[in-house]
């Protein structure tokens, strides 16, 4: 199976949700390049401008996450930008 190539990971906190239950603004945008590796979550591991992540390519989800080398902060989401037309994927 053939892999997307790159994403764009938005950084979001969760306790800006609107009262719609939409997630609120990102307060930072990666784009992220495959390695080539697989991680340990065994799906195929992105890295770029300081974060690294697992996505599923498959439903476009975030499964693991690195942001600056440390774990994702409790209150705080990451989710693959939409592409046009699509709904994003959160975690």
């Amino acid at each position: 199976m053939s892999h997307p190539q790159s994403y764009e990971l938005l950084l979001i906190p969760d306790h800006s949700r609107t009262r719609s239950g939409a997630p609120g603004r990102p307060i930072r945008s990666a784009v992220v390049a495959a390695t080539g590796e697989t991680g340990a979550s065994g799906y195929p591991r992105y890295a770029g401008e300081g974060m690294e992540a697992d996505v599923d390519p498959a439903t476009r989800t975030v499964e693991a996450v690195l942001i600056d080398g440390e774990e994702l902060d409790y209150g705080m989401s990451v989710q693959v930008a939409a592409a046009d037309g699509e709904r994003p994927a959160s975690r």
